[in-house]
């Protein structure tokens, strides 16, 4: 178990640093954490991490946004927050998504938990202690 407490965003690139390294080949990460636990804002830093210029921000009402990589790789990033029905989850192609070998970076996977590969990483967010964060995954 990988597990980091940070006590400001300025912390944030190490950790995405170490989960990028420890990924081996892993392309769905699951990210789960109460409303403003800070899921946005560490995919934010992965993705910088990871190369990404455009604008990275939550796909609340678009449900999913599509980034490049400086390398041409697609990374595809989920709130399923708003979907309420199975059905919902199918109509946007969700399976398609998570089984291209695209990385896709979900928040609020819960109603997707049947659909995800095995492999997928399980990353959790966690106020803790005077606003400090705990980031942990598999």
């Amino acid at each position: 178990m990988n597990s980091f407490e940070i006590n400001s965003v300025e912390e944030l690139p190490i950790v995405a640093k170490s989960l990028v390294d420890s990924l081996n080949g892993r392309t769905v990460l699951a990210f789960h954490g109460n409303m403003g636990a800070g899921k946005t804002t560490f995919i934010k830093t992965l993705c910088a991490e990871l190369g990404v210029t455009d604008t990275v921000a939550s796909p609340t009402f678009a449900i999913v946004n599509e980034y490049l990589t400086p390398n041409q790789k697609t990374i595809f990033h989920f709130d399923l927050y708003r979907l309420e029905t199975m059905d919902d989850l199918m109509n946007i192609g969700a399976e398609d998504y998570f089984y291209s070998g695209n990385l896709c970076l979900i928040e609020w996977p819960d109603i997707a938990s049947s659909l995800l590969p095995a492999n997928t990483v399980k990353i959790n967010l966690t106020v803790g202690q005077e606003g400090t964060r705990i980031i942990q995954w598999e």
